[in-house]
């Protein structure tokens, strides 16, 4: 084993140095802009004539990549390497296993910047926001590569006088790792990863707006020395290739991070049995949140309005634990919003390549359309503060946008817009508060700010999420520190970077030896 799982430190950007290696990242990831990527099934690199491309949200003109697609006939083939080799990869010694993760972390490490810089480009993440997400990435590598070492340990067991008992976890099978576009690295590589670690053999399916990233990772993962069709990178078009994915008799599981609407879809498809199908297919599903951060009469009200900025507008709040209501007590409600508008106010939105950016673009045309109608819509339910204007035309800038004095029930207070809009709603205790922030069909994360410790305790019973902070941000889950998965139409509450993840991919098998 190795020593104990430490959380990768994240760059210092204050040091000009820093930026200085970031500059020359960049430079290097630009002169690879506009390169073909094939599919990868097997170790065979395969080229079709249906391409699409992938674009920087930054810059509309900007080529990132031009990557093959599958169809059904490529996703039948990638199936069945898959499947094939699984027979000799649950075989791999657990620890062998692992090590190719620590392998890859290693490598990871050392190129933190050239990744983080893909995804500038790709997914518009300014560089801190990428830089974040690569030590998230490494995380994962290290924290589920002890994990497999830990759980190829013997199981603890009542003991018996008359046999000798063994609990064993097992592979399940061929895996289908379905990832999302806004932590295009880190979740993909976690879920790709803790599949593979647990001897499962996988078709990565990269989302469609991010899988150059993906095709870089895939490359890593052949760095390491990984055996040919373990995993096998397979993009294509989800209502094609992604439905034949998850309907196919040899899939066994399917780990999905993405919206309600695509998620639920994958689940009830895989509860069908099709024919030639010996199992029930295990669906392991993210599906985003509506979540709020909640401010007690009795709170720091500067540390309010930084975490409240902080959670809504960090990558432009497209992530699934972004802060998309404030919930505020009546007390302190005027204040706070006054403070946040000040705050987001000076958030600067510009290229997420240049190094004072602070807020970057929307992922593409048809989430800036989505998010601009939810400013229409907010302007009939609520008071705007702050925003709802878009930004340079050559990207898919939208400004940082406050709702007051919005409805409980509101259309932007239910839900959800994944995008740079927070919606204010008062509440005249903090027992309506807590019932305003339970009042959705999600429940992912969500934080309390408040002095108050009866208030928090009774928060910690009734808040009914799945990471619940208490005086910080509802943002920013470590690997290892906070296993994340929510509750309700959030998802499985898998508990990704958390010691049961790695179960989901396994099966216990007992064996009992009677002498």
């Amino acid at each position: 084993m190795r020593t104990e799982f430490k959380n990768e430190a994240f760059v210092n950007f204050k040091e000009e140095r820093n930026h200085e290696l970031y500059e020359q990242a960049l430079k290097k990831a630009e002169a690879e802009l506009g390169k073909e990527y094939p599919l990868i099934i097997g170790g065979e690199r395969i080229t079709t004539d249906r391409t699409a491309l992938s674009i920087n949200p930054a810059n509309h003109s900007q080529v990132i990549g031009i990557v093959s697609q599958a169809d059904a006939q490529l996703a039948e083939k990638a199936i069945q390497v898959a499947a094939a080799t699984f027979e000799t990869w649950k075989r791999t010694d657990p620890n062998e296993r692992a090590r190719y993760l620590y392998r890859a972390a290693a490598i990871l490490r050392r190129r933190k910047h050239e990744f983080s810089a893909i995804m500038t480009f790709e997914a518009g993440k300014t560089r801190v926001e990428a830089d974040v997400e690569t030590a998230e990435a490494i995380d994962f590598l290290e924290f589920y590569a002890r994990e497999m070492q830990r759980l190829s340990l013997p199981q603890p067991l009542t003991a018996s006088a008359e046999e000798e008992n063994e609990l064993y976890y097992i592979p399940l099978g061929v895996g289908i790792v379905i990832p999302p576009w806004n932590f295009p690295l880190a979740i993909m590589a976690g879920m790709t990863t803790a599949a593979l670690v647990t001897g499962n053999t996988v078709v990565l399916k990269p989302a469609s707006t991010t899988p150059v990233i993906a095709a870089k990772f895939m490359a890593l993962l052949e760095e390491v020395g990984l055996p040919p069709g373990v995993v096998n990178y397979l993009p294509g078009p989800g209502g094609e290739v992604g439905d034949y994915l998850v309907d196919h008799p040899l899939t066994r599981f399917i780990s999905f991070t993405g919206s309600r609407d695509v998620g639920l879809r994958i689940n009830e498809r895989a509860a069908k049995a099709n024919p030639g199908q010996k199992w029930i297919k295990r669906v392991v599903a993210e599906m985003g949140g509506k979540d709020a951060i909640v401010v007690d009469s009795e709170a720091d009200l500067d540390l309010a309005a930084d975490m409240i900025t902080m959670s809504a507008f960090g990558f432009s709040g497209q992530k699934c634990s972004a802060c998309s209501r404030a919930i505020i007590h009546e007390d302190v409600y005027d204040t706070v919003l006054e403070r946040v508008v000040e705050r987001a106010s000076q958030l600067k939105m510009t290229n997420p390549a240049h190094a004072d950016a602070n807020l970057g673009p929307v992922i593409d045309e048809k989430a800036y359309n989505k998010i601009l109608e939810y400013i229409e819509i907010g302007k009939q339910e609520g008071r705007l503060v702050l925003g709802g204007s878009t930004g340079d035309s050559n990207g898919y800038f939208i400004e940082p946008t406050i709702f007051a004095d919005v409805a409980a029930d509101a259309r932007i207070s239910q839900e959800e817009i994944f995008g740079p809009v927070v919606a204010f709603t008062k509440a005249a205790s903090f027992d309506e508060a807590i019932q305003i922030a339970n009042g959705t069909d999600y429940g992912l994360t969500g934080a309390v700010i408040s002095r108050n410790g009866a208030n928090l305790e009774k928060a910690r019973r009734e808040y009914h999420v799945g990471n619940l902070y208490f005086n910080r941000k509802c943002t920013g889950a470590l690997v290892g520190t906070h296993p994340f998965g929510g509750f309700n139409m959030s998802g499985t509450d898998s508990k990704a970077g958390g010691r049961d993840y790695l179960l989901l991919f396994t099966q216990g098998k007992l064996v009992s030896d009677r002498f």
